[in-house]
């Protein structure tokens, strides 16, 4: 192999001219001629056994060309790469130029990882979130876990709906007078305040009795599913059935033994606190972290190709279709129960796509600006922790990511950790 050029074209583009010949290309070529030559049929010899004369007499050398090139320019590219001192980020197009027996040359055209200009990383201003836990916040977990326990009663004769209740209804739509599909039901149970009816249409079972008929005049979203519904008015005639109120236990020691391994109301608010206290601290410190790295990647320099974005994009769905097949559901058939397309999923992932990608070139880029090393110790000590937590044989683990992958996630650790050990934090 030999590298003719490699020049820049655009911004993030190359062009490199490769001529391939010598023992490489003559391999090639005889890998071709065995494979081909035994398909051809030569008058007067049995198939693959005509001499390697007669054969070219009859179809040329030129034949045999196509598979030789197929099979030899891949290895010459990525030496070419390598020699260049390129990161390609997309499969190259290639445009074949000369070709005899003796050499070809092809031109390839690649995208390649852009040039990072670092701005501030290093003494970022930064306000963290309050860790502290108040009583209003363990008053709130406990009335949660009360909630989460109630149960639901029969409400008082005569009682109106308030939110939270449980309304038992039948209910009818009709648009311009016209009652439309989907849009009847029978003893259907509605938790006011869910929100699992349009907008509007929970508020006006409010105030309402059991055993009383009456009219609900909602306006259906822009944005509404069943296009010929959307911004249309309608008025739902209903009925409410039944009214179950829910009964909330007492918060009382007696509670606290039910819902927990403690004995006292005292000791579960105690514990309570202390988990808390804990999630606080890891969301105090995951906003700032995310934060100061927000920051930076707006203090760097770079011009991004499309197609990163794109490709991460692509990575992140095949991940998320891995998910889903594991809980035994295939993406062909998530796509059609909740009605969207490939275009519309790699819509919805290219936001968090870009943001990946931004992340990752700043931190490479820090981790280069810092001299930053992952040592034997750091990687050992890494699969050593990745096969405590799930459990794996550490020869397993290994097998399964591979060093590179390790490497490169440590660095990526010990690249944020330069942003964070040196920010300037002050606390809300």
């Amino acid at each position: 192999m030999k590298l003719n050029e490699s020049k820049k074209v655009e911004t993030n583009l190359y062009e490199l001219s490769i001529t391939v010949d010598g023992e490489a290309y003559q391999k090639a070529l005889d890998a071709s001629y065995k494979k081909n030559s035994a398909k051809l049929t030569v008058p007067g010899f049995r198939k693959g056994k005509a001499p390697k004369g007669r054969v070219m007499q009859m179809v040329g050398e030129e034949y045999f060309y196509e598979d030789a090139i197929n099979d030899s320019y891949g290895a010459a590219y990525e030496e070419a790469v390598k020699e260049a001192g390129l990161e390609p980020v997309t499969r190259p197009e290639v445009e074949l130029k000369d070709v005899d027996g003796e050499k070809y040359t092809f031109i390839a055209k690649v995208t390649v990882k852009p040039e990072v200009t670092l701005g501030e990383y290093k003494g970022l201003k930064v306000e963290r979130d309050s860790d502290k836990v108040t009583d209003e916040d363990v008053e709130k977990e406990l009335n949660t876990m009360a909630d989460r326990n109630s149960r639901l009663t029969e409400a008082p004769e005569g009682a109106k709906a308030i939110m939270d209740d449980t309304a038992v209804i039948d209910y009818e739509g009709f648009v311009d007078g016209v009652a439309f599909e989907g849009g009847k039901g029978e003893d259907h149970p509605l938790v006011l305040g869910s929100g699992q009816f349009i907008p509007g249409f929970e508020e006006g079972v409010l105030g309402h009795t059991v055993g009383e008929s009456f009219d609900v005049n909602v306006t259906f979203p822009e944005e509404y599913h069943e296009e010929s519904l959307s911004g249309k008015e309608a008025v739902f005639k209903v009925t409410m059935k039944d009214l179950k109120r829910k009964e909330l236990p007492a918060l009382d020691d007696e509670f606290a033994k039910d819902v927990s391994e403690f004995d006292t109301l005292e000791e579960l608010k105690a514990d309570l606190s202390k988990k808390l206290g804990e999630e606080k601290v890891s969301a105090a410190d995951s906003k700032m972290e995310n934060d100061l790295l927000e920051t930076a990647v707006n203090n760097m320099k770079v011009e991004i190709p499309p197609v990163m974005f794109e490709e991460k994009a692509m990575d992140m769905i095949e991940e998320f279709a891995y998910r889903l097949q594991s809980q035994g559901m295939g993406l062909d058939m998530y796509m059609q129960y909740t009605g969207t397309t490939m275009d519309a999923l790699k819509a919805q992932f290219l936001p968090q796509a870009e943001a990946q990608v931004r992340s990752t070139l700043l931190l490479e880029a820090i981790a280069k600006a810092e001299n930053l090393e992952i040592s034997e110790e750091d990687v050992a000590a890494e699969y050593e922790r990745l096969a405590a937590q799930y459990e794996m044989e550490l020869d397993k683990i290994k097998s399964v990511i591979p060093e590179d992958e390790i490497r490169n996630s440590l660095m990526i650790q010990k690249s944020a950790a330069v942003i964070k050990d040196s920010a300037v934090v002050t606390q809300k």
